[in-house]
């Protein structure tokens, strides 16, 4: 089978196509990737320590050894994967499928995440974790082997949301940024309460009726009767008037509104955080292009991914809020399980801003959620250095998939590796690789890179020229 098969190609005509060297080849990447991740990580840092409001003791002492130690993990990553790529040529005398991709990143990536600091080898499991599992899915329904289901990430986001609503309002359910993240966005007015029903009276909503009756019978001498009134007015008198008399359940804990303006004050608070979060983040690339191309800066504020990332946030919290007063009113008790369907249905909010990468992202932050309550119960092994191990083989999965096929990893992490190698990770001879049938040069539109004679084992396609070099794409 052609799977098993064995190359008998030198690393040098499969993989460091651009240096016949071994040790060149692993310098010219770690030089490139030590230049790239300290551009990363340095304005990285430097923003977390403004927003954190670091003393300045953080940035004379820490700053830069932390922001070399992250540099250095990164850079052990790319230039190691070099290394190993060209040991096990030399131990296995030749490739094999899995050894010139996840073979040889395996090794290098957990010699790597060694280097990063403890506190953030978690994220980076989680990150990558995500990622290997969105790969191995494109892989299995390349193969057949899976079939792809239509809106399959908004399903898996209505259960992920379903579930994170559940544990937030269930006693002890979350902990953490977790818990503080969700308190932000759905507000303080759904924080835990545990099976209130409705024969618990409140003095709250008392004096809150009372206010508004008072306000009620002073409005008729202080509003004026204009003959006529414009569309505005009217649509100010009716929003008014929704907001003011409109029915609140006595279960129900936003004692300042009625259950209608409370979902459509919801809506439009998270909207409001949604478009502005979005507009933040095009303000770097609008600031370059400010003096080239003046008239793409009106773009920031009118772009069509503004309003999606509104519409998603603020459509979640207003559909969730009205479901979860809905079900007050049906069944006159406020339960935790009240937070299963809302959030379900909440989370078909995703439909106004698709992202495979969110829904990924917070199912591995669930299960990781769920693991370790399942340690805490005593239900579940605890495995130490478990997020260096998991680290090592999730990057050795896309390391496997950028070699062997690149049309089944994340577009955004195959122009990563690109920018962290400089290009060099596109220069390998994957038309040789075609041999394992994975369809590794399908995407390269028959790249064949120009070696040179002197140094190669198997005849190749294109060779150099005396004394040439390989140009760089």
């Amino acid at each position: 089978m052609a799977a098993l098969s064995k190359l008998p190609h030198s690393c040098y005509e499969i993989g460091h196509t651009w240096s016949p060297s071994c040790v060149q080849s692993a310098v010219d990447v770690t030089r490139s990737a030590l230049e790239v991740s300290f551009k990363i990580y340095a304005p990285l840092y430097l923003i977390a320590a403004v927003l954190r409001r670091r003393k300045k003791d953080y940035y004379i002492k820490r700053l830069l050894p932390e922001i070399l130690r992250s540099s250095s993990f990164l850079t052990a990553n790319g230039g190691l994967y070099i290394v190993f790529f060209c040991i096990l040529r030399k131990l296995l005398g030749g490739f094999y499928s899995w050894s010139a991709g996840f073979g040889s990143a395996l090794p290098a990536s957990y010699i790597a995440i060694l280097l990063e600091r403890k506190s953030r080898r978690g994220l980076l499991t989680i990150y990558m974790t995500n990622l290997a599992t969105e790969t191995l899915f494109r892989m299995a329904a390349t193969r057949g082997i899976v079939k792809p289901i239509k809106h399959g990430e908004v399903l898996l986001f209505c259960i992920t949301a379903s579930l994170y609503m559940f544990f937030f309002r269930s006693k002890d359910g979350l902990k953490g940024f977790a818990f503080s993240a969700l308190k932000f966005i759905i507000g303080k007015e759904e924080i835990p309460s545990h099976s209130v029903t409705a024969e618990h009276t409140h003095t709250r909503p008392l004096e809150r009726t009372a206010a508004i009756e008072t306000n009620d019978s002073q409005a008729p001498a202080e509003r004026p009767n204009p003959r006529r009134k414009t569309l505005v007015a009217y649509t100010r008198e009716l929003l008014e008037s929704i907001c003011k008399h409109g029915p609140r359940h006595r279960c129900c804990k936003h004692y300042q509104d009625n259950c209608i303006s409370y979902c459509v004050k919801g809506f439009v608070r998270m909207f409001s955080v949604g478009y502005l979060i979005q507009c933040c983040l095009k303000v770097p690339s609008a600031f370059r292009q400010m003096f080239s191309k003046p008239s793409r800066l009106p773009s920031v504020f009118y772009n069509k991914e503004n309003f999606q990332l509104g519409a998603f946030l603020g459509s979640f919290v207003s559909i969730y809020k009205g479901t979860s007063c809905l079900l007050r009113w049906m069944r006159d008790i406020d339960d935790e399980l009240h937070a299963l369907v809302a959030g379900f249905l909440a989370g078909t909010s995703m439909f106004f801003y698709k992202s495979t990468s969110i829904s990924m992202y917070l199912f591995s932050k669930l299960v990781e959620t769920m693991y370790f309550k399942g340690i805490e119960a005593g239900r579940f092994p605890y495995f130490p250095h478990a997020d260096t191990v998991l680290y090592a083989i999730s990057t050795a999965i896309c390391f496997q998939a950028a070699v062997m096929e690149v049309q089944n990893l994340r577009p955004t992490y195959w122009k990563f590796l690109l920018r962290l190698t400089k290009g060099r990770f596109a220069l390998m001879n994957r038309q040789v690789l075609d041999a394992f049938g994975t369809q590794a040069s399908r995407d390269f539109k028959g790249f064949v890179p120009k070696l040179d004679p002197r140094y190669t084992t198997v005849p190749s396609q294109t060779v150099l020229p005396p004394g040439a070099d390989i140009q760089l794409g």
